[in-house]
């Protein structure tokens, strides 16, 4: 045979089953020899004959006998298959230096007699021990003549036969770190079939309302075992399903693997699917209950189910016996829900291996025999036979749930989890509507039966637009809430900070020299020059004669300058009221002393006589001096200030182990050193730790981590893992809160100067190899994640981007795209990266949102008022109503308005006193639908309302008042910087009465043919010359003869086609006289959503403010003063 065998992994199992059997304990110690005979039967998948081969020699030998006696070891087998065992056997003499006995290699003969090798083992068998009784496994029955004569002749012999089946499964349970890595293997394929293809089928199934048996969708999940996408890249030859997967829903449940899924329909409430795929003869197992629309007691019992499946993994470590586990587990159910006891599976599990059921170790309350590290269980829980009392048909009444996992026994700590698919309420359960609309269904079922169909959606259709409340409605009705509540909850978290109060930290104090003893006794400073001492960073510099040393800090900057004959040298000082830094204020320690602001100091550039050098080389060698120590100076405090708020992390506890998660080849960003710089990124007990090939390391704890984001390379060139810090980290001499780690998936440079062709064969190739590369970064990643996550119990989850209701938007100064998560709204492949956590915004402001404006600004505000506010420039228009959406769904509070704010005063006006800004309504003056603003009549409710509202709007940014020339009760146009010069060029022609058009009749026509004959003017007087056309008829070109440039002169000539002025278009009427003390303005009327309800004159009053409309539509834009523009919804009566 081709095939090669193992001898060291034969060696040591060998071993191990000699040492026990040497033991003597339970009935290995009845054996005095032990028989294994393996025939054909492929009805037979598991079985302790086959599985004790496979584990031996790493294959299935058929047609073998072989007899374990105490000195030798016999093999009857056909010649193929003795050759094959020839690559372990040894002669007797040579024996194995660990003590294996030699083996004896027979061969089979081709009658079916064999008698004379039958004799040989029989002999074999009486020489071993006593010779009396052999161990057998006794439910391991093979059909043939071969089998059956050499039964026949064992009973011949009167020899006794002891089953040890249990004892064999004991010794073989205890995995080898390559059984261990083949069984993580088949786990992890297990885990993305159920994920990748079993779990969206069966959402597909429900979103599309699909009628699919139980026993079709079991039979499409056992054939996608045979596509590779869902096998991680393995041969689908060495994989194969350990039974049928078996699907229950409906109401028939039975919470054994025994079972098959039966043809009945698939019903959309808990759905269990139960899985195990072999890989390589190893098995795997998983099970889980997928949940549509489950009610709050279903929910319930399922969270304590898994609370249940935690505390099992809890009790099962290295030396605790199975019963004392099981025990443990049934005395916490009775603790906690006494009535699901009995609804409690009778077995928690079983140990796994080669054959996929133990039967001798099964998780119950029976069995004695303890746990060892390296076993592999299989952990299974139900509870079955629950009623939901919400089910009104029969298959919904009744409901089962079910939990499994492969898991590996540890010494010392909980169980490993090797099937890491999610299991919690959010990643199981599918959730289409709410209640009433499932009452609305069930309600309508009995009306489809008699109306038919088209009947019942006529008639859905009606009473939804009666009754139901459209997604706009819906949404607003929410943010009222929101509103309500976003008050209360800020002035609440403020009233709590209200004791804590930032000390302002006062400016180092730097002192050159304690006492004068420290004071340089140098020549130079004798002399008076300019002496800089390096070591305690002064400049000395002479003033009236006197050395007086300046620390370096208190120098600004330092100018030299070469005019005529003299070198200038300039210094300037930092004093009260200049800039100090950008961050650093003007805080001094004593504010009021005497500074000096300015030292100026001149020296010649001629050598005198005598001289040994140019006076002005101290004040060049100064200047140099100067700038070297302020340059060292500057830096050593920049990277001070860096590691000022840096909180101290714990240390990495690395893990020795190599099956550590790990991804080679990443770049991290920002960058070590100035050239970027690849590296290998490992998961350990506690953290991260990156390592470059040049040695760096960088590493990140868990509990360090508040977003941790996977960006997948789809539509990407990159592929991210990122990681956003709660407090910053110190690497590359710089303070980081945003970490990532990224490999590039694709040519982000491609060359345009190459000829290309869209059939090009190399082209094509880089493609489809471009799609592997990408498929396989993305399979990797995935791996490395889901093992962290299993590492970590989950406490620390990926959030990967939603790119469907990502948008586009400039946080910064490039436009990228913006996409929210399960708790952010992230960009990390651009770099600098663009992260918000949500649980920290209070609300989100949309500015420049106009129907004439193809992009609005969003201003995301903090719940720390101290925190600058984020602006989001430039994103589309056509993404505002999905951003509300999802806003919405976030229970986060949005506003909008057509000004842009000054937002820096705004927030500095609500920090120095958030008391009065909530006292006079808070945020609502963001919101056009306030109370404030709502009913016609409304009056604003203080005079401080009304000039906080004005100061908010007030200063706007990019805009100033412009009064137009218009009537005397219009208000000032709001007019854009942008726009001031045009409006300045056309002042003259607004003011300017354009000339009066003639109108032409029947006179005029007559005076034309007339002035055409004469060569006289029209326009003029009858008779009077002109300049006379001498060589032909003057005639009038026709309009189609005429230049662009004649139609357009002559148009502005005779006063057509002119664009009407400003004060040619329709002036309203101006409204009568206000009532004293009351301002008349101008209404801009927007029909968005226009629907006029008739030329009813009304009057709009704020306050003492006089609005007076003659045709009011839905919305009305109202301009309070000069700056202060508002949206009001504006119904009139009859």
């Amino acid at each position: 045979m081709a095939a090669n065998l193992d001898k060291e992994a034969y060696y040591r199992r060998i071993k191990r089953l000699y040492g026990n059997w040497k033991k003597g304990e339970d009935e290995f110690g009845k054996a005095d020899a032990i028989v294994v005979s393996v025939g054909v039967d492929e009805e037979i998948v598991y079985a302790k004959s086959t599985a004790i081969q496979t584990w031996l020699f790493g294959y299935e030998v058929t047609d073998t006998i072989m007899v374990f006696c105490e000195t030798k070891i016999l093999f009857l087998a056909s010649k193929k298959k003795v050759d094959f065992l020839k690559q372990v056997a040894i002669t007797k003499g040579n024996e194995n230096a660990n003590g294996v006995p030699p083996i004896t290699l027979l061969t089979r003969e081709k009658n079916e007699s064999n008698k004379p090798n039958f004799d040989k083992m029989i002999e074999a068998i009486r020489g071993s021990r006593e010779g009396k009784t052999v161990g057998v496994f006794s439910k391991d029955k093979f059909p043939g003549e071969y089998m059956k004569s050499w039964n026949d002749t064992l009973a011949a012999e009167g020899l006794a036969k002891v089953d040890i089946s249990a004892v064999v499964a004991y010794t073989m349970a205890v995995k080898e770190d390559g059984e261990l890595g083949l069984m993580k293997k088949a786990a992890a394929i297990t885990s993305e079939v159920f994920s990748k293809f079993f779990k969206e089928r069966v959402m597909e199934i429900v979103d599309a309302d699909e009628k699919v048996r139980h026993s079709k969708l079991a039979e499409s999940v056992e054939k996608a075992i045979e596509e590779k996408k869902y096998l991680g890249g393995v041969d689908p030859s060495t994989v194969e399903m350990c039974y049928p997967p078996i699907i229950q829903s409906g109401g028939n449940y039975s919470l054994k693997f025994s079972v098959v899924s039966d043809k009945n329909h698939m019903h959309f409430g808990a759905i269990t699917c139960a899985m195990g795929i072999r890989y390589k003869s190893y098995c795997s197992n998983l099970v889980r209950t997928l949940m549509v629309d489950p009610p709050q007691e279903m929910q319930d019992n399922y969270n304590f189910l898994l609370q249940v499946e935690e505390e099992l993994l809890k009790e099962l470590k290295h030396g605790v016996k199975i019963c004392d586990a099981y025990n443990t587990v049934l005395e916490y159910v009775k603790k906690e829900k006494m009535d699901l006891v009995a609804k409690l599976t009778k077995n928690l599990g079983f140990a796994m291996g080669i054959e996929f059921r133990e039967g001798s170790l099964v998780l119950n309350v029976k069995n004695q025999y303890k746990l060892k590290k390296g076993m592999v269980m299989s952990v299974s829980l139900g509870l079955a036979d629950l009623t939901n009392k919400d089910g009104k048909k029969e298959e919904q009444k009744k409901y089962a749930l079910f939990v499994g996992d492969t898991v590996q026994i540890n010494e010392g700590e909980a169980a490993t989890v090797l099937t890491p698919v999610k299991k919690k309420i959010k990643n199981v359960g599918i959730f289409l509507k709410n209640d009433d609309e499932e009452d609305e269904e069930e309600d309508g079922d009995d009306a489809e039966e008699l109306l038919g169909k088209g009947a019942r959606s006529a008639a859905l259709l009606a009473d939804r637009t009666r009754n139901e409340m459209t997604a706009e409605e819906k949404r607003r009705a929410h943010q009222k809430e929101l509103a309500n509540s976003l008050n209360e909850e800020a002035k609440r978290r403020l009233t709590e900070q209200k004791g804590e109060q930032q000390i302002q930290k006062a400016r180092k104090s730097n002192v050159s020299y304690k006492n004068v003893s420290q004071m340089p006794r140098e020549k130079d400073i004798r002399e008076m020059k300019i002496f800089i001492d390096k070591k305690y960073e002064t400049v000395v510099m002479p003033i009236f004669g006197i050395a007086t040393p300046f620390h370096i800090a208190t120098i600004k900057n330092i100018s030299m300058s070469v005019e005529g004959d003299y070198t200038y040298l300039r210094i300037n000082f930092y004093v009260p009221g200049s800039s100090l830094g950008r961050q650093e204020g003007n805080i001094f320690p004593n504010p009021d002393a005497t500074f000096v602001k300015e030292i100026t100091y001149r020296a010649s550039n001629l050598k005198a006589p005598g001289d040994t050098s140019v006076p002005s080389t101290n004040l060049q060698n100064a200047f140099r001096i100067i700038k070297e120590v302020q340059k060292r100076y500057k830096t050593r405090e920049a990277e001070e200030k860096e590691k000022e708020g840096i909180v101290k992390q714990d240390s990495l506890v690395v893990n020795l182990n190599r099956s550590n998660p790990k991804l080679k080849d990443l770049y991290i960003r920002p960058n070590i050193a100035q050239k970027r710089m690849q590296g290998s990124l490992e998961a350990h007990t506690n953290g991260f730790r990156f390592t470059s090939v040049r040695g760096d390391k960088v590493d990140i704890l868990y509990n360090n981590i508040k977003h941790a984001i996977f960006q997948p390379c789809d539509g990407e060139m990159i592929i991210v893992l990122h990681f956003h810090l709660k407090n910053a980290i110190m690497f590359g001499k710089r303070r980081h809160t945003d970490v990532q780690f990224y490999t590039e998936v694709g040519e982000i440079t491609t060359d345009l100067g190459k000829h290309q062709h869209m059939h090009d064969r190399d082209d094509l190739y880089a493609e489809q190899m471009e799609r592997e590369m990408r498929h396989k970064l993305k399979s990797a990643f995935k791996n490395f994640i889901e093992k962290v996550e299993t590492l970590t119990r989950e406490e620390l989850e990926f959030e990967v981007p939603f790119r469907d209701l990502g948008f586009q938007g400039a946080p910064y100064r490039s436009t990228c795209l913006l996409q929210p998560t399960s708790s952010s709204l992230v960009n990390v492949t651009e770099w600098p990266p663009f992260v918000v956590t949500l649980d920290e915004v209070e609300l989100v402001h949309f500015e420049r949102v106009q129907f004439h404006l193809k992009n609005f600004d969003v201003v995301i505000v903090y719940k720390d008022y101290n925190k600058k506010v984020t602006m989001i420039n430039a994103v589309p228009v056509n993404s505002l109503d999905p951003i509300k959406e999802w806003l919405n769904s976030c229970d986060i509070k949005y506003t909008e308005g057509v000004q842009s704010l000054n937002w820096t005063k705004i927030m500095k006006t609500i920090v120095d006193d958030p008391e009065g800004f909530f006292e006079q309504g808070g945020w609502s003056f963001l919101d056009p639908e306030s109370e404030v603003f709502t009913a016609p009549g409304a009056t604003i409710r203080s005079r401080a309302c009304r000039r906080r509202l004005y100061l908010c709007c007030l200063s706007t940014r990019g805009a100033v008042a412009k009064k137009t020339p218009s009537p005397r009760w219009r208000t000032r146009r709001l007019t854009p910087l942008r726009t001031r010069r045009k409006l300045k060029r056309k002042t003259a022609m607004k003011t300017t009465a354009p000339r009066r058009r003639i109108p032409t009749t029947a006179h005029h026509w007559a005076a034309r043919r007339r002035a055409a004959r004469t060569g006289t003017s029209w326009r003029k007087r009858p008779g009077k010359p002109t300049r006379r056309v001498t060589t032909r008829m003057r005639t009038r070109p026709t309009r189609r003869e005429r230049t662009p440039r004649q139609r357009c002169r002559r148009s502005r000539r005779r006063g057509g086609h002119k664009r009407p002025s400003r004060t040619e278009q329709p002036r309203p009427t101006p409204p009568s006289r206000a009532p004293t003390g009351s301002h008349d303005l101008r209404v801009d009327v927007e029909a968005a959503t226009s629907r006029c309800h008739g030329d009813v004159p009304a009057n709009f009053i704020f306050s003492s403010f006089l609005i007076r409309l003659h045709c009011v539509c839905v919305c009305v834009c109202v301009r309070l003063c000069a700056k202060c523009v508002f949206i009001a919804k504006v119904s009139v009566g009859s």
